[in-house]
C-alpha cells in the first residue's frame, strides 16, 4: 500500500471526494495509488503502469478521497469520433467499502461528456462487470485476456455538455 498524506482541505471538500488532479503532488498521489494496486497488489505491471497516455495533455487523471485521505484513481482520455476511454480505476484496499469506486466512475463519465464525448469504453476485470452494469454500462464484446487476466469491454453513452 502507498504511504498516503492527507489531501489539502480544498480536495476533501469536493462533492463526492473526487476531482481531476491539481498539480504535481496530486498527480504523484494518483500514480502511487495505481502502482500500489496494479503493480504491487495485482502484479499486472512490472515496476510501473505508466504509459504514453499519462503524458498526453488530453488525459484526465482523477483522484478520489475518503475522509480526506487519497483513496482511489481513474484515468480517461479521448480516442476518435467522440469516443473516450476510461482505465486505471484503482481503489486502495482500506477504502473499497467506502463507495469511492462508483464515485470515480461516475465522475469519469461526466467529465468525458463535458468534454464533448458521445460514448465511453473501458476494459473491466470480470469480477467488476456487475459493478459497472449497476452504474449503467453495457458489455460490448466477449471477455478476452488482457495482461494475463480476463477482461470485459464495457461501454456507456455520454451526455454531451460541451
Amino acid at each position: 500500500m502507498t504511504d498516503v498524506r492527507p489531501f489539502p482541505s480544498s480536495l476533501s471538500e469536493v462533492v463526492d471526494g473526487c476531482r481531476p488532479v491539481a498539480g504535481a503532488a496530486e498527480l504523484a498521489e494518483h500514480l502511487a495509488i495505481r502502482r500500489a494496486v496494479f503493480v504491487t497488489e495485482q502484479g499486472l505491471f512490472d515496476g510501473t503502469d505508466a504509459d504514453e497516455h499519462d503524458d498526453d495533455p488530453a488525459t484526465v487523471h482523477v483522484l478520489g478521497a475518503v475522509r480526506g485521505q487519497p483513496a482511489g484513481t481513474v484515468r480517461l482520455f479521448p480516442l476518435d469520433d467522440g469516443l473516450w476511454h476510461g482505465d486505471r480505476l484503482a481503489v486502495l484496499p482500506p477504502y473499497r467499502r467506502d463507495r469511492i469506486g462508483g464515485q470515480l466512475v461516475r465522475l469519469a463519465v461526466a467529465l468525458a461528456g463535458q468534454r464533448g464525448g458521445a460514448r465511453m469504453q473501458a476494459r473491466v476485470q470480470l469480477p467488476n462487470v456487475r459493478f459497472f452494469v449497476h452504474l449503467g454500462w453495457t458489455p460490448a464484446a466477449p471477455p478476452a485476456d488482457h495482461l494475463g487476466v480476463p477482461h470485459q469491454w464495457m461501454t456507456i453513452p455520454l451526455e454531451r455538455r460541451s
